[in-house]
């Protein structure tokens, strides 16, 4: 246990320090080449790393409309109603964010709009690895239908029967997408940003992914022929507030429903009452007994924190600091804080809001800035998918009225081009030609 108020400054970052991301030079290497490769021999290149790594007789790219409809039919329709009903939700959420254009005038005769339009080619990376993962598959592609994106083409990794897990086939036919493409890692990045004979180009690439899948898509995002990206990604982080009256074992399995994505994932207990604490870590070994995937969870629960705060303002100021990609606040009252509360990705108030809730079925986007991004970056939205430009149209009124100020402002900066493409419509309207 970590008392916050006996710590010094650089203690207390400390604290909060996350583990260095793998960023090695060796790792920025491999993926460079792999990018190189994919560039050159496009589908023959995606073909060789994705038989090395993942399906060693994969005959194709493509998971054909046929086998897509086949595998959708293998879901059981337990699991098919769960998708149905995460995917209604997830739905509702984002088609509220419809953002609406704006137009207004804002001298006489100038008239200024504000546009919104979806963009057009958006490529979904769903990892593969121990688990199939169709809520990303929801995640991704539904705010790319409301949105309205007409190319959606989705990249996973196939398993040893060329195939794909049938819950991701299901969410993806839900979400409309029909271009699944069998292939992962960087060369599934580096073939989405810059197309092969398979695979077409994108114009953004959107999911989470291993260390590889991270860089490849900083890598590509910026270069001029590449891709945009959603967002930066660490390793998956939770911090949960609690106070003397939150229930410990509803806080060890959040704390462990984190910890179970991966070894380096991060869990973090502020509470301002010990007992809480003590309680809290003993039932974390309680449940870890009970887990599938205790091998993974123990691991990074061995890196977990438990901070005790002098006071739920100071276990807040805590969370500020840390800006963590889930927030779990159970503490008496919880909305009563959310003013207090600057930095998160996503925010579950009360004992009743597991994040299990928005990783899969509440509305929310479980797609969110980690490893501190949080105070500089948001959410995964309907925004994402979508891109706005300018209009803006001046009449006769409008360059009268507003010419003069333009030249000054262009003369100032020593634009002649820019003050005498105005001085030459002041002109032709009767103005003199310094007017």
């Amino acid at each position: 246990m970590i008392t916050w108020s006996s710590l010094s400054s650089d203690e207390k970052k400390q604290a909060l320090a996350r583990p260095a991301m793998a960023n090695s030079q060796q790792l920025k290497q491999t993926v460079s080449d792999i990018i190189a490769k994919v560039e050159t021999s496009g589908d023959e290149a995606v073909l060789d790393y994705t038989r090395t790594f993942d399906c060693p007789d994969l005959q194709s790219l493509i998971l054909s409309q046929e086998n897509i409809d086949a595998l959708a039919a293998q879901v059981t329709p337990e699991v098919a109603a769960a998708i149905d009903t995460a995917f209604n939700n997830i739905k509702q959420f984002h088609e509220a964010q419809s953002p609406t254009d704006i137009a207004l005038t804002t001298t006489p005769g100038v008239d200024c709009e504000l546009r919104f339009t979806a963009l057009d080619a958006v490529g979904l990376y769903i990892p593969g690895g121990s688990a199939p993962l169709p809520s990303t598959v929801l995640m991704l592609g539904v705010p790319a239908l409301v949105a309205g994106c007409e190319n959606k083409l989705l990249c996973t990794p196939p398993n040893k029967a060329q195939l794909i897990a049938p819950e991701i086939a299901y969410a993806a036919r839900k979400c409309g997408i029909d271009k699944i493409f069998l292939c992962g890692g960087a060369q599934a990045i580096a073939a989405m940003a810059l197309g092969t004979q398979t695979i077409p180009q994108v114009d953004k690439i959107f999911g989470p992914g291993n260390s590889f899948v991270t860089e490849a898509k900083q890598q590509v995002s910026q270069r001029a022929d590449g891709a945009a990206i959603d967002m930066p990604a660490g390793p998956s982080e939770v911090l949960v507030l609690a106070d003397a009256l939150a229930d410990a074992e509803f806080v060890a399995a959040d704390l462990l429903s984190q910890a179970e994505h991966g070894p380096d994932s991060q869990a973090i207990l502020v509470s301002d009452d010990a007992t809480l604490i003590a309680n809290a870590k003993a039932a974390v070994e309680r449940q870890l007994a009970t887990l599938s995937r205790a091998d993974i969870a123990r691991p990074a629960m061995e890196n977990a924190r438990y901070i005790l705060a002098g006071s739920i303002e100071e276990a807040i100021e805590v969370s500020n600091a840390y800006a963590p990609e889930h927030l779990i606040v159970q503490i008496e009252d919880a909305r009563r804080y959310l003013s207090k509360i600057k930095y998160a990705g996503s925010i579950f108030l009360g004992p009743w809001s597991p994040e299990s809730a928005g990783d899969y079925a509440s509305g929310t986007n479980h797609v969110l800035p980690t490893y501190g991004y949080a105070k500089n970056y948001s959410s995964l939205g309907l925004l994402d998918f979508m891109r706005r430009f300018t209009i803006q149209e001046l009449s006769a009124d409008g360059m009268r009225n507003l010419g003069p100020a333009i030249m000054a402002l262009a003369n100032a900066e020593g634009l002649d081009a820019h003050e005498q493409a105005v001085a030459l419509r002041m002109k032709k309207l009767g103005f003199g030609g310094n007017a």
